[in-house]
């Protein structure tokens, strides 16, 4: 399956954008910035649990699931374009589809606590990064969303944030 989406290009941009607007974050140690996203994986999957309740809408939960997705394979040093296109459908769960996330965003959670324990966490994360995005595409070629379009305009908003970065 051939995806519309060049995921270099976006792993690029998303490169540019952390450095110049996400400086909190990027100067951590990577060990520290997997375990960041590994708490923003964690968030977004209580948002979509939390269903018509939640205040965010699935489109911008799927897109920021994006965005961290690109920042995990930067700081993994993971080219994640072919990983994603090799990942099939099947891994999905198709009574719960939900629970696929839910399982990927859990692995990486694994992945970040074995950090503290020496352990080998990088074919960990690196999976279940793959997994998430991988979820992350196929909802938002369910839902009808354009990701290009979209993540343009979540970090046109997120650069609005950091009222002190002039472009």
């Amino acid at each position: 399956m051939t995806l519309p989406y060049d995921f270099l290009a976006m792993q690029q941009a998303q490169f540019r954008h952390d450095q110049r607007n996400h400086s909190d974050i990027i100067c951590l140690p990577k060990t520290d910035r997997l375990k960041h996203y590994g708490l923003h994986f964690a968030k977004y999957v209580g948002r979509l649990a939390r269903g018509n309740s939640e205040p965010k809408s699935v489109d911008r939960t799927l897109v920021d699931m994006t965005l961290v997705c690109l920042s995990a394979a930067n700081a993994l040093h993971q080219r994640i374009q072919d990983d994603v296109e090799s990942r099939s459908a099947e891994q999905y769960d198709q009574v719960d589809p939900f629970r696929s996330l839910a399982d990927a965003s859990g692995r990486f959670a694994d992945a970040c606590e074995k950090i503290d324990h020496m352990e080998d966490f990088l074919p960990i994360a690196r999976l279940a990064n793959i997994d998430v995005l991988s979820w992350v595409v196929h909802s938002a070629s369910e839902r009808g969303l354009d990701l290009n379009q979209a993540i343009a305009e979540r970090r046109k908003e997120l650069v609005e944030r950091q009222f002190f970065i002039a472009d």
